[in-house]
C-alpha cells in the first residue's frame, strides 16, 4: 500500500502519466538534434558541444523518470491495461532517446562533417523521422482517455487513425532513407572509407528514431487489441 501511494503521489492517480511525462522528455531530447545538426554543418563544434550536453541531460531525465516507473509501479493495476503493457512501451520509447545520444555522441566525438551534397537530404530525414516520434507521442497521450473508456469505442478509433498516420510518416522516412542513401553512394569513392562507414552508420541510426517510434505505435495496436 505504501509503495502505490508514493506511485500516485510522483505521478498522480494515472499510471500512464508516467508514459506521458517520460515521451515528453524523449520529443524534447530528439528535437535537440535539429540545432545540433545544423551546428555540425557549420562547424561550429563549441555550439554542437553545448547543445549534446543538453541532449545528454534530457536523455538523462527520461531515465529518471523510466527507473522510478520500474521501481514504483504497482505489480497489480486495477485497470484494463497490463502492467507489462506498461514497461514494453516504456522500453520501446527510451530506445529513442538513447538512440538520439548515440547519434550526437559519436558525431561530436570524431567531429564527423556530413558531405554538403547530402545535408539538405539528411536534414529532411532527421526531420520526418522526429515527426513520426511526435506523432507516436500524440498517440501516447490519449492513454488516459483509453483507460476512461475501458478501451472501447470511439475514442479506441481515434488512436488507430493516430498510428496509421505513425505508419504513414515512417514509410516516408523509408523513402527519404533510400534517396539518401543513394546520394551518398554517388561520392562515397571521394571520401575516406572510415568517414563513409561512419555516415552509413548515422543514417542507420537516425532512421532507427522513426522505426522505434513505429515499435511504440505498434506496441499501443496490439494492446487496443486484446
Amino acid at each position: 500500500m505504501a509503495q502505490s501511494s508514493y506511485f500516485s503521489r510522483i505521478f498522480g492517480n494515472s499510471p500512464v502519466s508516467p508514459l506521458q511525462k517520460h515521451i515528453e522528455k524523449v520529443v524534447l531530447c530528439v528535437e535537440e538534434l535539429i540545432p545540433y545538426f545544423d551546428a555540425v554543418m557549420k562547424n561550429d563544434w563549441g555550439q554542437a558541444g553545448k547543445i549534446q550536453t543538453k541532449l545528454v541531460k534530457l536523455e538523462n531525465d527520461a531515465d529518471e523518470i523510466k527507473s522510478m516507473l520500474r521501481m514504483q509501479l504497482p505489480s497489480s493495476l486495477f485497470m484494463p491495461m497490463d502492467r507489462r503493457d506498461v514497461l514494453d512501451v516504456l522500453q520501446l520509447q527510451d530506445k529513442i532517446a538513447n538512440k538520439a545520444k548515440d547519434i550526437a555522441g559519436l558525431v561530436l566525438g570524431r567531429k564527423m562533417s556530413l558531405p554538403e551534397s547530402i545535408c539538405s537530404t539528411y536534414i529532411e530525414f532527421l526531420n520526418r523521422c522526429i515527426d513520426a516520434i511526435r506523432q507516436a507521442q500524440v498517440a501516447i497521450n490519449e492513454l488516459d482517455e483509453l483507460v476512461v473508456v475501458g478501451f472501447r469505442g470511439n475514442e479506441v478509433t481515434r488512436v488507430k487513425e493516430m498510428i496509421e498516420v505513425l505508419h504513414t510518416i515512417e514509410g516516408e522516412t523509408d523513402k527519404i532513407q533510400i534517396k539518401l542513401r543513394a546520394e551518398l553512394y554517388k561520392i562515397e569513392k571521394d571520401l575516406p572509407p572510415v568517414d563513409v562507414m561512419f555516415i552509413y552508420k548515422i543514417i542507420e541510426w537516425t532512421g532507427d528514431l522513426a522505426d522505434n517510434a513505429q515499435s511504440t505505435g505498434n506496441r499501443l495496436q496490439l494492446m487496443l487489441a486484446k
